[in-house]
């Protein structure tokens, strides 16, 4: 016997929205628990109603749907619904339960329900590759970091960023106004700022190169950088020779 589907719309178009639940209303194995307008109200929905389903559209206002993903503690299937393209082929790269480009079908859209139908009859889910679908944003440097505090959502410019440190499976991002903790890795950061912008001066660090004030040896080819704030970081050899990459001298 097939197990019911609890399925939520994430969705900023309300032509859109109206589309999906036309589409979905007489489906013998789903149930609509909801519907929202912005990746915001989205993660307080999923965490709160534990969806097993959610169709997913990416550019949003406020936050788009892959950094939504990024802020989620319970981890449902995700069918993407989204009038791009491009984010296609990264999306199939880990393994996205289904990935339907607008407009799309009725037809088109039951046969990824009956994907993830699948799936979970099998009792299979998704959730390490979710996991890892949420460290993809776009295909350019970040030019923002979206950060969840209990109740609350942050949204950091990276030119407000000083440095970032290293905390196990957790990064500390911190800016003027304090610091931020978030699920991330070191080289997930490393690969997605800006290389103008930022340099890892050490396995526990990433800075903001406009927030040096100077280098400073403090043994044989052992150094520190200080910051504008006068933050004293430890610098690896591989780090510092980073920076007379970076900084030219």
């Amino acid at each position: 016997m097939k197990q019911t589907l609890k399925a939520l719309i994430i969705e900023d178009e309300e032509l859109a929205r109206n589309l999906l639940k036309s589409y979905l209303k007489d489906h013998p194995s789903l149930e609509l628990i909801g519907e929202c307008e912005n990746g915001f109200e989205g993660v307080q929905k999923i965490n709160e109603l534990k969806p097993d389903v959610v169709f997913l559209d990416i550019q949003m206002p406020k936050i788009t749907g892959f950094e939504m993903l990024e802020l989620l503690d319970h981890k449902p299937e995700i069918i993407f619904t989204t009038a791009y393209d491009q984010y296609a082929i990264k999306a199939f790269d880990y393994n996205a339960q289904d990935y339907l480009l607008k407009p799309f079908s009725k037809e088109r859209l039951l046969k990824a329900i009956d994907k993830v139908q699948e799936r979970i009859d099998k009792g299979e889910r998704s959730t390490n590759r979710l996991e890892q679908l949420s460290t993809y944003a776009v295909e350019e440097y970040l030019d923002r970091i979206v950060v969840k505090d209990r109740h609350k959502i942050n949204i950091i410019p990276v030119d407000q960023v000083r440095y970032i440190e290293s905390l196990d499976d957790y990064v500390l991002i911190y800016t003027q106004d304090g610091r931020h903790m978030k699920q991330k890795t070191m080289k997930y950061f490393e690969s997605n700022l800006n290389p103008r912008d930022f340099i890892r001066i050490h396995r526990s660090y990433i800075v903001h190169i406009e927030d040096m004030a100077e280098i400073q040896q403090y043994e044989k080819e052992s150094y520190v950088v200080i910051l504008k704030d006068k933050t004293k970081l430890k610098v690896s050899k591989t780090g510092y020779k980073r920076i007379k990459e970076s900084l030219h001298f």
